[in-house]
């Protein structure tokens, strides 16, 4: 008979690897999901934003919140739950009955019910297999579990392309199986481990200043790459700035509220332990530098390298997904192994050493011409994910060893929290730098490009206002805007000769004026990602050394010195 604890890997690992596969499958298969429900993305640029980041705001806000409801009322039943209202999402999203705004407000309303059923797998997967494995074990498993995590997101860059190819249904389609089977076995096999043995109340107060303020502020950071007014973004829209100071204020008065009820969301006094402060804080940074640069090596692939090299515009979807394949490779490779090691020699020098290879592959990747070869391309990504793989598992369970069994819920959830937050403030902070970037540089650059083939001064000045948001939403989706920018103009752009057309709208014309000054945006963005990797580097190390646990007693062997006093 198979051992229980096999039997919670294997299924959290299924969840965790289907939620995780649908944060990412929409990202490249976009351009057909909008053509699918006949929406320009380039008019309805607050759907776009939406259909990518609110599946990842509202998994990110409650977190933490489902994490301490699964302490109280069982891990299990929660984690059903999720895999129960996650299947129910996936087949409404299949079944998107409108086309229009009308379609996109239901794909935006069922991406956020799976997005609740996100919430209760993230929350509880890692705390369900701390629950079945014993310390020596956890390691091994919670690599395991972070791997599916990992290659999830990134497989889901994959099958996006490849079903998007066939019909953008089975975009949403591929999860409703899994997701059936998952919720049928783990409502018939899994088993409680650890239920609170002592009645305990709703914090509501807490729950409500964490969840509207982290809401708040990712709001007002995805609303913040809107453009406002003149401006190509919208950091100085009043809505965004009220969004995100309110939200800040109930962030700040958090702490205050859980320092004064008696059971609260989060206990705080976790942060006194050294290990599990600094695990966090790692987490947190790793997952900045990681997330919102993936995307722009998507954007950099089916924007502007694939047709440079050929690739049709349909395809690069497709094409972009599986070039990006090798930095699955090395998680695959590495994750698994790392989370063994760290059960024998524990978590710092492991987590330490992937966060500082993974920083200079960041800054290798400066070192690429704008017209790169695939191979160094491939190899900078395979170490870029042998990095990241040696990191998460080891640092995962030293999250997961180092806090008590009756708060494993409340502290997976924080954890999840910080990783699914730092992906979308990821993807808000990069954008942002990509766009500031481009809007110095790329309207210059495309009106001169322009100008070369010989228009009137009136169509390559018209060039020189375009929007650095568009042209990279346009790069984003494997779009060439060049013919409907020139449909816009009218009577100015239908006089030019057919040969001058031709020029402007072939497949290499708009990739090329863009390649440039994209590349040296992507230079700053690749730094910034480096020097966080180098700070969580310098977190992992300040952990201390293994760790030994009972239920409930935690101590860390080098490292007595709270990192947070709260």
């Amino acid at each position: 008979m198979v051992q229980y604890k096999w039997v919670a890997l294997s299924n959290t690992t299924l969840g965790v690897l289907m939620a995780s596969i649908d944060m990412t499958i929409v990202l490249i298969a976009m351009p057909a999901i909008f053509r699918g429900i006949n929406i320009d993305p380039f008019t309805s640029f607050q759907y776009l934003l939406w259909i990518m980041f609110g599946y990842s705001i509202v998994t990110a806000t409650l977190l933490v919140t489902f994490g301490r409801l699964s302490d109280i009322y069982g891990r299990v039943k929660l984690y059903n739950l999720g895999f129960a209202i996650f299947t129910v999402g996936s087949i409404l999203l299949f079944l998107t009955p409108n086309t229009g705004a009308a379609g996109a407000m239901e794909l935006i309303i069922f991406r956020i019910i799976q997005g609740v059923g996100a919430a209760f797998l993230f929350s509880n997967s890692g705390a369900i297999i701390t629950d079945a494995f014993p310390e020596n074990e956890r390691g091994k498993a919670l690599g395991i579990n972070q791997l599916a995590f990992i290659a999830g997101s990134l497989v889901g860059l994959v099958l996006g392309g490849v079903l998007a190819v066939y019909d953008w249904r089975l975009v949403f389609l591929v999860s409703v199986p899994v997701g059936i089977i998952g919720t049928a076995w783990s409502y018939w096999k899994l088993k409680e481990q650890h239920i609170s043995k002592r009645k305990q109340k709703m914090d509501y107060w807490g729950n409500i200043s964490f969840g509207a303020g982290l809401t708040l502020v990712l709001l007002g950071i995805t609303y913040g790459l809107t453009p406002y007014g003149s401006s190509p973004m919208g950091w100085g829209n009043p809505w965004v700035v009220a969004s995100l100071l309110s939200g800040a204020v109930l962030l700040f008065a958090f702490p205050f509220i859980e320092k004064r009820v008696v059971d609260p969301l989060f206990n705080l006094d976790l942060l006194k332990n050294r290990e599990f402060a600094t695990a966090n804080i790692a987490t947190f940074l790793s997952s900045i530098s990681r997330g919102g640069v993936m995307v722009m090596l998507v954007v950099l692939l089916q924007g502007i390298w694939l047709p440079l090299h050929g690739y049709s515009y349909d395809s690069t979807p497709f094409w972009a997904g599986i070039f990006m394949l090798p930095i699955s490779i090395g998680i695959a490779l590495t994750g698994p192994l790392s989370g063994w090691l760290s059960d024998k020699h524990g978590a710092r020098i492991l987590a330490t050493v992937g966060m500082i290879i993974t920083g200079i592959a960041f800054l290798v990747f400066t070192l690429l011409p704008v017209n790169f070869e695939y191979l160094p391309f491939a190899l900078i990504l395979l170490v870029l994910g042998l990095g990241n793989g040696i990191f998460m598992s080891p640092n995962m369970a030293s999250v997961m060893n180092s806090c008590p069994a009756e708060h494993r819920g409340a502290a997976s959830g924080m954890r999840s929290t910080l990783q699914n937050c730092g992906q979308t403030i990821s993807q808000a902070i990069f954008f942002a730098i990509i766009i500031i970037s481009l809007n110095a540089t790329l309207p210059v650059a495309l009106a001169t490009s322009v100008a070369n083939t010989g228009v009137p001064t009136q169509i390559s000045s018209a060039f020189s206002h375009t929007p650095a948001s568009g042209a990279l939403f346009a790069a984003f989706l494997g779009y060439n805007p060049i013919g409907t920018m020139l449909h816009g103009m009218g009577p100015i752009a239908a006089g030019l000769p057919q040969s001058t057309l031709n020029t402007l709208t072939s497949q290499t014309f708009f990739p090329n004026a863009i390649a440039t000054p994209f590349m040296t945006a992507l230079t700053t963005a690749f730094i910034f990602a480096a020097i966080l990797c180098f700070l969580a580097a310098v977190f992992s190390a300040l952990r201390g050394k293994k760790t030994t646990s009972t239920d409930g007693q935690v101590e860390t062997k080098a490292a007595v010195a709270p990192v947070l006093e709260v």
